[in-house]
C-alpha cells in the first residue's frame, strides 16, 4: 500500500518561497513518478511538476518553470517541490501523488496518478 503525506504549506506574501514535502511510503518508490497537481476554487486539478525518481527526469508547468523546481531525497523517500517567485495566481492545495506504470514520457494527466496524498495549502497575498 501506498501512502503519500504532503507537508509545507501557508500562507506566504506575493514573491516569497515555499519549500513543500511528500513523504512516500513503500519499497517500490524508486520504480515511481511523483507529481504534484494544484487545486483552487472552481478549477480543475492542474499539473504542475514531476519527477521519474530513478532517472531524476523532470517535467513542469510552463507557468512555474523557472520559479519551481521538483526533486526527491532517496533516503528520506521524499519528494520535494521548492517554490519560489510566488504569484497570488499559485494559491492553491497542492497535493503530491505517484504514477506507477511505466511510460516513456511522463505524464501530466491526473488520471494516470493511482495514489494521491491529502493537500497541502499554499495561499500567496499581495
Amino acid at each position: 500500500q501506498v501512502q503519500l503525506v504532503e507537508s509545507g504549506g501557508g500562507l506566504v506574501q506575493a514573491g516569497g518561497s515555499l519549500r513543500l514535502s511528500c513523504v512516500i511510503s513503500g519499497s517500490m518508490v524508486s520504480t515511481y513518478v511523483v507529481g504534484w497537481f494544484r487545486q483552487s476554487p472552481g478549477k480543475d486539478r492542474e499539473f504542475v511538476a514531476a519527477i521519474r525518481w530513478s532517472a531524476g527526469e523532470t517535467n513542469y508547468l510552463d507557468s512555474v518553470k523557472g520559479r519551481f523546481t521538483i526533486s526527491r531525497d532517496n533516503a528520506k523517500n521524499t519528494a520535494y517541490l521548492q517554490m519560489n517567485s510566488l504569484k497570488v495566481e499559485d494559491t492553491a492545495v497542492y497535493y503530491c501523488a505517484v504514477d506507477r506504470t511505466y511510460g516513456r514520457v511522463i505524464k501530466t494527466s491526473s488520471n494516470a496518478y493511482d495514489h494521491w496524498g491529502q493537500g497541502t495549502r499554499v495561499t500567496v497575498s499581495s
